[in-house]
């Protein structure tokens, strides 16, 4: 198996995973990491097994599994890992790339930050248009499939990286391909909660 092939889906699989939940993505590779449950995860991972960095990563992750399944709260928490998740993600890929050249490092965090940016906007298009809804128990069942998913892809990455790296190809690809229509819509739910806010809070017309 070439090493290189599997360090591709290391970092792509990894990067993806944390643009869906970053301290899920984080909690699960330095749980494998210091319990050597994921053996094929980069060596160069193991401060993510740090009993520090474990408690801050299980105690967001809660906090995120809660604020993650109410409507409102969802979308300002999403808002807010616009920056946290890429920016997490561009972390975990310079620590992966260590012993790497400048330049290699730099290619890596770039990769990284792009792939985990491009899953979360994803992710956040998706739970935008659902939010449209105003059914709280859809949104739920998204927020337990993308944590789940995260989880797998991860372990995927360690045990059977070709298949993690097909699939992260696959759904870039696929995200590639949708993005022009899932535009559309958000721009669509955009314009209803512009005219929805000018309708009530916008300036009223004094008719004589």
């Amino acid at each position: 198996m070439s090493s290189s092939l599997v360090s591709l889906a290391s970092l792509l699989g990894i990067s993806f995973a944390s643009g869906l939940n970053l301290y899920a993505a984080v909690l699960v590779v330095g749980l494998g990491v210091r319990y050597h449950w994921l053996a094929g995860l980069p060596p160069e991972l193991a401060p993510l097994g740090h009993p520090l960095v474990l408690a801050v990563a299980a105690v967001l992750y809660c906090v995120e599994f809660f604020a993650d399944k109410i409507p409102v709260v969802s979308a300002i928490w999403d808002s807010i890992h616009t920056f946290v998740r890429p920016i997490g993600a561009v972390v975990m890929a310079l620590t992966a790339a260590s012993q790497l050249s400048p330049v290699d490092q730099t290619v890596v965090a770039l990769t990284g930050g792009a792939v985990a940016l491009t899953s979360h906007a994803t992710k956040m298009g998706v739970r935008l248009l659902a939010h449209g809804t105003g059914e709280p128990f859809t949104q739920a069942a998204m927020s337990v499939g993308e944590d789940v998913f995260a989880v797998t892809l991860v372990m995927l990455v360690s045990q059977h990286p070709y298949i993690a790296l097909a699939i992260v190809c696959l759904l870039l690809a696929l995200i590639a391909c949708l993005l022009p229509l899932l535009w559309k819509a958000i721009r669509g739910v955009l314009r209803g909660i512009a005219r929805w806010w000018n309708r009530w809070f916008g300036p009223q017309t004094v008719h004589s």
